[in-house]
């Protein structure tokens, strides 16, 4: 009986195993990374490195540069150029407030009120694309034409009254005025606006503003408190993909401006292929650069949010 009621032995411990099972795969992540990897290093790094030793060179296309460490390139470059840095970041910044104020009712009625036509109003958006930058911006300068429907119009508003005292354009003429590279930069980069908003907006609950009215609010304050909110992260991507590139282009700016409208995307052109001062062109590149990242990084912190979409 004593034999029956004795409880078992306990089990001794396994010993552990010396050799811990390998890991299969675990270098897949790495080894799909090392394209991209080597994508950036080549025509990312390598010629920003380029850039950089050029900038700090001296001497002339015909003796050759050296690098000497000129850093005074940078203060003469900016000390030269600063009104085209001025103007290139008042242009954008126009640019970008423009396109978030189209851009949103659009994005917001693809979103929510579009219904069947959504797949139709997003082919619309993404239309542009389906030609080249040069023949849209081209374009701009048949539908800005002295003499044009669209100058006509606005002279019968009294538009171009407005205009000509705000310095964006000079009497009855729109081409070759600020007026002229600011539509052209909202056209060209609106819809890299358009598309971050509505994806931002496509994800918000529909529940949230059942809620709201629920709670007896009214449609402009559902959308101060919930959908503006939950679309900031559509705003600051949209807002940096269309201020970016609008910052340094020079495209809009030669074809539909004047030498008065020069933005610093057109001073690096020139001194790039025509004047062929590279370390001036190079340095004006990275004073841009710099400029660029130093404001996204004041805005993203400013904006409250890093989600971007």
């Amino acid at each position: 009986m004593s034999t029956l009621t004795e409880a078992p032995p306990p089990l001794a411990p396994e010993a552990p195993d010396p050799k811990p099972p390998k890991r299969r795969g675990r270098f897949t992540p790495y080894w799909l990374l090392l394209p991209g990897i080597l994508w950036l290093l080549v025509f990312f790094a390598l010629p920003m490195i380029y850039q950089a030793s050029t900038s700090v060179q001296t001497g002339s296309l015909e003796e050759g540069y050296k690098v000497t460490w000129h850093f005074a390139t940078y203060w003469d470059a900016l000390s030269a150029y600063w009104p085209q840095f001025v103007r290139s970041v008042l242009y954008a910044g126009t640019a970008t407030i423009l396109c978030l104020l189209l851009g949103y009712p659009l994005a917001y009625l693809i979103a929510f009120r579009a219904g069947r036509w959504r797949n139709l109003i997003m082919i619309l958006v993404i239309a542009p694309f389906f030609t080249s930058f040069l023949i849209r911006t081209l374009a701009w300068k048949t539908i800005l034409a002295d003499g044009g429907p669209v100058v006509g119009a606005l002279n019968t508003l009294h538009v171009l009254d407005v205009t000509t005292w705000l310095g964006m354009t000079a009497g009855d003429r729109v081409l070759a005025t600020p007026l002229a590279v600011v539509c052209g930069l909202t056209y060209n980069f609106l819809p890299f606006m358009i598309l971050p908003l509505y994806t931002s907006l496509e994800r918000i609950d529909g529940r949230l503003h059942e809620a709201a009215g629920d709670l007896y609010a009214r449609p402009s304050t559902t959308f101060r408190k919930v959908t503006f909110p939950l679309s900031m992260p559509g705003v600051v991507s949209g807002t940096l993909l269309t201020f970016i590139p609008a910052a340094g282009d020079y495209v809009n700016a030669d074809l539909l401006g004047s030498t008065d409208t020069r933005m610093v995307g057109n001073v690096i052109q020139t001194q790039f292929l025509r004047v062929l001062d590279y370390p001036t062109a190079a340095a004006l590149s990275f004073i841009l650069m710099a400029a660029i990242l130093l404001m996204v990084t004041l805005y993203i912190r400013r904006s409250g949010t890093e989600d971007l979409v």
